[in-house]
Parts: C-alpha cells; sequence; structure tokens
C-alpha cells in the first residue's frame, strides 16, 4: 500500500499542466522570409490591434472582404455584421495602441491561411477559485489583403 501511494504522488506532476503563455514581441511573429506570408501576419495582426482590441469599426473594410464568411456561431456573415456586432458591445472606441495588447503564442501563416494562437484563462471547473489556461485560436483565409473566411473556438 505505502508502495502505492508513493507511486501515485510521484505521478501528480505528470497530471499538472503547463500554462499557456504568449511571447514578448508578438509583432516579431510576423517577419517571414516570404513577404505575402510577411504581409498577411501583418493584416492578422493590425487586424487585432485597431479592430479587435481598439474597437475601430470604421476601419473593418480595410481588413474585411465585404462578403467575408463567418464561422464564430455568435457572430453574422459579412463585414456590415461584423461592425454592427462591435457597435452594439463596444460603443467607443479606444485608442489605438501601438503595439498589440493581448498575449499571443504564435501566427502562422501558409498559402492563403493565417492562424493566431493565443492564452485563455478559465475558472477550473473542479476549483473555481483556481484558474488555467489553454489555447484560443483564430482562423483566417486572406484573399486580395482582406480576410474572406473566418474560423475560431468561440462557443454559444
Amino acid at each position: 500500500m505505502k508502495l502505492f501511494l508513493a507511486a501515485l504522488i510521484a505521478c501528480v506532476p505528470l497530471l499538472a499542466q503547463t500554462p499557456v503563455t504568449g511571447v514578448d514581441d508578438p509583432e516579431a511573429l510576423v517577419k517571414s522570409k516570404d513577404k505575402k506570408l510577411e504581409a498577411n501576419k501583418k493584416l492578422i495582426l493590425d487586424l487585432f490591434r485597431e479592430v479587435l482590441e481598439a474597437h475601430h469599426t470604421e476601419l473593418i473594410p480595410r481588413y474585411l472582404a465585404p462578403d467575408f464568411i463567418q464561422h464564430n456561431p455568435t457572430a453574422a456573415n459579412g463585414a456590415d455584421a461584423l461592425a454592427a456586432f462591435f457597435k452594439q458591445r463596444f460603443p467607443t472606441p479606444l485608442p489605438i495602441e501601438p503595439k498589440v495588447k493581448r498575449k499571443i503564442v504564435s501566427i502562422t501563416a501558409e498559402g492563403d491561411m493565417v492562424v493566431v494562437i493565443y492564452p485563455q484563462e478559465f475558472p477550473d471547473p473542479k476549483d473555481p477559485s483556481k484558474k488555467y489556461t489553454t489555447a484560443g485560436f483564430d482562423s483566417y483565409r486572406i484573399k486580395d489583403g482582406k480576410v474572406v473566411e473566418h474560423w475560431d473556438n468561440a462557443r454559444k
């Protein structure tokens, strides 16, 4: 029995999660030898900074095709629908910061796709006084310098 308990205690660290954290300089993740991939990653980082963080809905046409396809279950298709969604939730824009505030783990681009992974923090369902982190993502398809399709891990 003592051997069993010792083995169980020794295994507890194996169940501990390594927290998901972002990099110190997300802008450094934009750099690429392929200038088109770099431009696509910069487009998405600027979308995060100017629209998603600062809520400047008037800049949406700079980033999104008018008929972009939205796979988030809480938002409708189209740039106008996204603008209305943000205006309802955030009626007053914030100053646009020179750097993204959100922690970002990675920005990966391949072909016409860009995927951003970032930390998310939630209450532990077994103990709501504690929190845990996991990875969230946004994935974008880009055509002619505009987002034409978006996926994420949002739920209703």
